[in-house]
């Protein structure tokens, strides 16, 4: 890496570390993505990714099963990935291989902004959504978990919104109130061939919209290398918490 590089590196992280999320232009290939990927991050592979860790995703038609809406040209809902598992990994890393001819806009969700949102506007329906073990991610052998959630002195979301999630009957009623939380802090927008993002998955859902034409996109999932400064999740604004807004 030349330090050019170096420099192009350094100012991610720390964009990263700030806001988790961060917009890519210059990945040109699925090699850019992943030589970016291990140059910030540790690669976890995913069920469907290759031997690299790198999943192409592309609609390959026929029926759509569960958990594989990915590979389709449907709309996607705001989700963790891989919420199934007991450690999502940390980080998402994507790219655009080729463009859908219309459609296929990206949609991410900031979940500090739905959490604070929340604790000021809805402190009972934000306890709800904390409450431990009270939805069921990723089916029988998925992970029992929550939608808000402590991890050491930050907080993260999890969620996704297909029939593999199951929900206990106090957050099934506050799924209204959630849902309008996400849709008021969507942000939308389209990528190109070459341009991408990274997100911190703790801190910010993804989705995007239904799309028409040959829309490629590779991803790659990890977790930061210890020196890069990236804590997952996000804090808490102090003076909007459910105790202190109840």
């Amino acid at each position: 890496m030349n330090s050019q590089d170096e420099d192009t590196v350094t100012g991610l992280v720390a964009a990263l570390a700030e806001h988790g999320l961060v917009l890519l232009d210059t990945v040109t290939s699925r090699d850019d993505l992943l030589r970016l990927a291990r140059s910030i991050a540790t690669i976890v592979p995913h069920r469907d990714s290759d031997a690299a860790g790198l999943t192409t995703i592309a609609d390959i038609g026929g029926q759509v099963r569960s958990g594989f809406a990915g590979f389709s040209a449907c709309a996607l809902n705001p989700h963790t990935d891989r919420s199934g598992i007991a450690n999502p990994p940390a980080l998402l890393m994507m790219s655009c291989g080729q463009p859908a001819t219309s459609g296929g806009e990206c949609v991410v969700i900031d979940g500090k902004a739905v959490y604070d949102h929340l604790a000021e506007s809805n402190p009972k329906a934000l306890k709800a959504l904390s409450a431990p073990r009270s939805v069921l991610f990723g089916g029988a052998a998925g992970h029992l978990g929550s939608v808000f959630a402590r991890i050491g002195d930050r907080m993260a979301i999890r969620l996704r919104l297909d029939d593999l999630a199951q929900f206990s009957s106090e957050i099934t009623r506050r799924l209204p109130v959630l849902r309008a939380a996400i849709d008021r802090h969507a942000n939308m927008f389209r990528l190109d061939a070459g341009q991408g993002y990274i997100l911190d998955n703790y801190r910010w859902l993804h989705g995007r919209r239904a799309f028409s034409g040959q829309r490629v996109m590779y991803r790659v999932n990890g977790n930061p290398l210890s020196n890069m400064g990236i804590t997952p999740g996000f804090q808490r604004s102090p003076i909007l918490t459910p105790s202190n807004s109840a």
